[in-house]
């Protein structure tokens, strides 16, 4: 029997983990490998079937070849015929993701990443969505210093109070108040610019998958809880073009140089067609400005060093991004302490914010300064 425990009128039961089915097991392997591969199936599969052979995934009872069977049936791959003919059922791939399975790649994303936030504990005003607000989110925590009066729910609260000190002689103390949190009906509209020069999977470390995963997961965030709110992808290599959400699984690093100034150029443009009053740019990056693309259309490179034609421009762009009132906040993911001049240079154009971080805890670290911009900027 499960122990039970009465506080503030909530039942805590203990978690008894409901066991995984053969399928579920390997699904949540298999979404972790086909982000790795941007989205190539057979190359995921043979990883999954490297790591059945050394871990034992699977049984006779249930095999690689079952799964495959499953994804088909569940409607999160599909066999593709090519114009020739061949593809289907002939084993010589032709094998795409479906839409279902990148929604589901995006909601894992978010799992792992904003889960993580929500498991932080209560009263932590950094992933809490305290104050006032325009909508009721359903999610009620205890009362604390500084909360509005209105974002106090009655009826939990007398329920607490029945419950901690009884009907006969009824009480309402402070430790009884519940509080529901809130979330706003404004807008916000963000660009999350990636990084996608070769350096992002250099030195034996893949940078790139990490932060897919971050946009993926920012995309299920904005598209579920802030509809209102609008999120533009952009990545950006000796060019920068725009990229739809669904493009994700996919995305690969190119054998490019990093040309900061054309990222900047187009996360502007798409700001400003947004008529949103809150704008903001996230930009993930590993490396320095190497690249700027010259008046004749020429592309100007230089790999050694910082090229002070190169960084001068990212400043004026900084400049250009403040003076339309779009804050920047700039991911270092390397941690070159060369690179750090630079960006601190280019954070003061912008009068933005930039955090040197690995790869470990980018996500939790965007997450918290999308909600920390969003509440700041539109109370």
């Amino acid at each position: 029997m499960n122990k039970k425990e009465k506080r503030q009128g909530f039942v805590f039961t203990k978690h008894t983990p409901t066991p995984q089915s053969p399928f579920d097991r390997l699904f949540e392997i298999f979404q972790e490998l086909i982000t790795h591969t941007s989205g190539d199936f057979d190359e995921a599969i043979d990883w999954l079937k490297q790591l059945d052979e050394e871990y034992g995934l699977t049984s006779e009872a249930y095999t690689i070849e079952d799964f495959i069977e499953d994804l088909k049936k569940k409607g999160y791959i599909r066999e593709e015929i090519r114009p020739d003919g061949t593809g289907k059922g002939d084993g010589k791939g032709g094998t795409t993701l479906t839409e279902k399975l990148e929604r589901s790649l995006r909601k894992r994303a978010l799992e792992q990443i904003f889960g993580k936030l929500k498991r932080s504990g209560s009263g932590n005003h950094k992933t809490k969505y305290v104050g006032r607000g325009d909508e009721h989110a359903g999610e009620y925590r205890g009362y604390q210093f500084g909360d509005r009066l209105e974002q106090i729910s009655m009826t939990e609260s007398l329920k607490n109070a029945q419950i901690n000190h009884g009907i006969g002689s009824f009480t309402l103390s402070e430790n009884d108040l519940v509080v529901e949190e809130t979330t706003y009906k404004a807008q916000m509209s963000t660009v999350l610019m990636i990084d996608i020069s070769h350096s992002m999977i250099l030195y034996g470390e893949d940078r790139i998958t990490p932060a897919k995963k971050v946009a993926m997961a920012l995309s299920e965030l904005i598209t579920t809880r802030y509809p209102k709110d609008t999120l533009d992808i952009l990545v950006f290599g000796n060019d920068a073009w725009p990229i739809k959400i669904k493009d994700l699984p996919y995305l690969q690093v190119g054998p490019y140089h990093t040309n900061t100034v054309a990222g900047m150029q187009l996360a502007m443009d798409m700001l400003r067609r947004k008529r949103n009053t809150n704008k903001q740019i996230f930009m993930i990056t590993d490396g320095k400005p190497s690249c700027i693309q010259l008046p004749d259309g020429q592309y100007y490179k230089n790999s050694n060093g910082l090229d002070p034609y190169i960084v001068n421009k990212c400043y004026a762009m900084a400049a250009q991004a403040r003076k339309l009132h779009i804050p920047i906040t700039t991911f270092m993911i390397a941690s070159d302490p060369y690179l750090q001049q630079f960006v601190d240079n280019f954070t003061a154009a912008n009068q933005g914010k930039a955090f040197y971080t690995g790869l470990k805890g980018l996500g939790e670290m965007i997450f918290t300064d999308y909600e920390t911009n969003r509440r700041k900027r539109l109370r």
